[in-house]
Parts: C-alpha cells; structure tokens; sequence
C-alpha cells in the first residue's frame, strides 16, 4: 500500500510540474528544432563522412534515425532526406557546413533548456561553454554514426565469420531490419543517457536518470504504435493539408515524443525530490 501512495505521489509531482514548466509549450519549442536540426545535422554529418572515406553514410543515417519511427511517418521524410543527402558536396570547410553544424547544435540547446526545466537548475555555465558541448555532442554523433556505417560495410564478412565459428547464430544473421532496429535503438539510449547525464546544469548519479530514460523509452514506443494506429485508421491529414502532409505528420510525432522525453526528466525530478524528502524524515525522525 505505501509502495502504491509513493508511486501516486511521484506521478501527481511529475504531471504537476510538467504543467508548471510550461511542458507542452517546451514540447512544441523541442519538436520544432528538432525538425530544424534534424537536416543540417544530417547534411553536416554526410559531408564529414564522404571527407573520411565513408561513401554509404546517407543510407545508414537514414536508417539510424528513421528505423525507429513509424514506417507512416518516416517513409516519406526518409526519401527527402536521401534526396538531400545524395546531392554530392565538396565544401566541408566552407560556410555551409559550419552554418549546417550550428544549426545542429541548436536541437541540442532546445535539449538542454528542456532539461534545465525538469531538473528546477538555473544554467550556470557560460555561452560559449554551453554552444562548444552542443557542437561536441554534433560532432560526436556524427562520428559514431560514421563508426556505424564503416562496420556495416564490414557486416557480411562478420556474418561469415561468425557463421563459421558458432553455427547456432546462423538463424539470425538474416533478421537485417532486426539488425538496424537494435542498432538504432542502442543509439538512441545512449543518445538519452547522454543528455540526461550531462546536458543540464549540475551533477546527477546515473541511477537517478535511469527512471526518466526507462519512462521515455517505453512511453515513446506505446506512443508512436499509438498514432501510427491513428494514422492507419482515423486521420485525414492528406486531405486537410495535401502537400504538406508529411512534414505535418513529423511535427505532430516529434511533439509527441519530446512530450515524453520533458515527462522523463520531470519523472527524474519528483523521485528525487520524494526521496529527499523520506530522507530528511528520516532524519527527523532519529534526531527525536
């Protein structure tokens, strides 16, 4: 019984505070750059990778970002997104590409912002601090995703070998999408653990992250089946806004999932917050 009352407290705190700091307004705020980051991280990110070497950079970009998303809404943001990445560009050191790596980075400080809100911190940290850490987790993305894209050029002589040596895996090695769900969703997890962990201002434990990181994952998959269902059955996008259906669709499905992901943050906040309180009356409760 006191297990249910403490999980009803922390919830009531959660929505409470979701309300108070302005979440859904945060929501629209978050959703909109992402969808305005989303392509110059993707140009930048292309750019960069066919400078290393990494030529099949746009197809595995593709699928890291968008295996995740309903296959309504990622499908036909998907094929712009390939158009746009295809365009062959020789200008990594130009004004282009820096301003495209600036605009990435502004997603990352609707992140942040999000984040400072959750937690109740007041940024302490300097501008330039604050913008050099966005380019950082920029530039660090893009070099995982083109770490990604080099294995997966070597994924068929990994198959092979493993096939080799433990002929129980051989059933698997076939499940491709199943490979890029996984992948995709490892990115994503340590994409939340890194935010969480060293976006906002001051220090967290890792253990006090891992309930809002657990909440948006699972929150995020029922959400997106949820109004993919809707798409399937209920909505009259294309009729109501033609044209401009798809890029509705994404806006509406990245206001849903940076709902989610402000709720993870304040879900983080109000278990802290409940467990500084049982601990100072706890403490009271030894002093008397």
């Amino acid at each position: 019984m006191r297990k249910i009352v403490a999980v009803k407290r922390v919830i009531f705190d959660a929505f409470g505070h979701f309300n108070y700091d302005d979440g859904w307004s945060m929501a629209s705020h978050l959703a909109i750059s992402a969808l305005m980051a989303l392509f110059p991280f993707l140009i930048f990110a292309t750019t960069l990778a066919s400078f290393l070497g990494a030529q099949a950079f746009a197809d595995t970009a593709v699928h890291l970002v968008f295996d995740t998303w309903p296959q309504q809404i990622a499908a036909p943001i998907a094929r712009e997104v390939v158009n746009v990445l295809t365009v062959q560009r020789t200008d990594l050191l130009t004004y282009g590409v820096v301003l495209a790596a600036f605009f990435a980075s502004n997603g990352i400080e609707a992140l942040r912002t999000s984040l400072n809100r959750a937690y109740r911190v007041v940024e302490t940290r300097s501008f330039v601090y604050r913008r050099l850490q966005s380019l950082a987790f920029v530039l660090i993305a893009t070099i995982g995703f083109v770490v990604i894209s080099v294995l997966l050029v070597f994924a068929p002589i990994l198959a092979r070998l493993a096939q080799a040596n433990f002929e129980w895996i051989e059933p698997y090695m076939g499940t491709i999408t199943l490979w890029r769900f996984v992948i995709a969703s490892t990115v994503i997890v340590l994409g939340l653990i890194a935010v969480h962990f060293w976006l906002p201002d001051g220090k967290r434990r890792f253990t006090a992250i891992v309930p809002g990181i657990l909440f948006t994952l699972v929150a995020w998959l029922i959400g997106s089946t949820a109004f993919a269902t809707y798409l399937d059955h209920f909505s009259s996008y294309v009729t109501t806004y033609a044209g401009l259906a798809s890029i509705m669709i994404a806006v509406v499905f990245l206001y849903i999932v940076s709902a989610i992901f402000i709720l993870g943050g304040e879900l983080n906040a109000a278990i802290t917050r409940y467990l500084d309180a049982r601990a100072r009356v706890g403490t009271l409760s030894v002093k008397e």
